[in-house]
């Protein structure tokens, strides 16, 4: 029985750790040929490798996808790797520094911007450039529960409420031209990232943890199928 994505190649950003990686090694199980793309070369290399050892096909290229240039490199890699692009999971991103609003420095605010929202603009633009070229494809940005609601840091808020309002524009533009674009919204998800703030944090944990209502947070594989569904 053939996969959801046979045949298909995607590109993923962050993928060297979390729901990147865990999206990654998902869509190769379903037949993809999967780009995997982060800055932390070592992380990028170690999902390549669990990708192939599950008889999987992977390539990486480490990008800064705040960078133009990084970013350009990227999407020409896939095609000259397999000759296309269907898919793109844009999900690279920070957490940043834990303040409130009036303490934020203008530094720490310009990166959590940069990072979470910048880059997967600059990564959409020239995704889409290379689908429109083909006559289709389909892309899912990560953005957060704190994209539709109050919640975390004011810099990570307003970032990924950006990254939504990006994907319903982009969703508007491309609908009718073959390219689906959606976004998903995790709640708490067991990352390197989430799990760092709780290690800083215990008391943290365990009040987020009893806001779940199934008592658990989600696992990055949770989130992955849902990325490998909306492609």
């Amino acid at each position: 029985m053939a996969g959801m994505l046979e045949n298909k190649v995607a590109l993923v950003t962050g993928a060297g750790s979390g729901i990147g990686r865990a999206t990654a090694v998902a869509m190769a199980r379903e037949g993809a040929k999967v780009v995997v793309s982060d800055i932390n070369s070592a992380s990028g290399l170690e999902t390549v490798r669990i990708v192939t050892a599950n008889g999987g096909k992977a390539e990486f290229v480490h990008a800064d996808v705040t960078k133009t240039a990084d970013v350009q490199t990227l999407v020409a890699q896939a095609v000259k790797a397999y000759g296309r692009l269907d898919c793109a999971h844009n999900n690279a991103g920070m957490a940043g520094t834990v303040v409130q609003t009036h303490e934020f420095t203008e530094e720490d605010w310009d990166q959590v911007m940069a990072v979470n929202l910048r880059a997967v603009w600059l990564c959409m633009k020239h995704e889409l450039i290379q689908m429109l070229k083909q006559g289709g494809g389909a892309i899912v940005n990560t953005g957060s529960i704190a994209s539709l609601q109050a919640g975390g840091t004011a810099a990570y808020n307003t970032s990924k409420h950006g990254v939504l309002g990006l994907t319903r524009q982009a969703a508007f533009e491309y609908g009718t031209r073959g390219i689906r674009v959606n976004a998903v919204c995790p709640g708490i998800v067991k990352t390197p990232m989430v799990m760092g703030v709780f290690e800083k944090d215990p008391k943290t944990e365990a009040l987020w943890l009893k806001k779940q209502l199934n008592k658990r947070f989600a696992e990055p594989e949770d989130i992955a199928e849902a990325v490998v569904y909306l492609c």
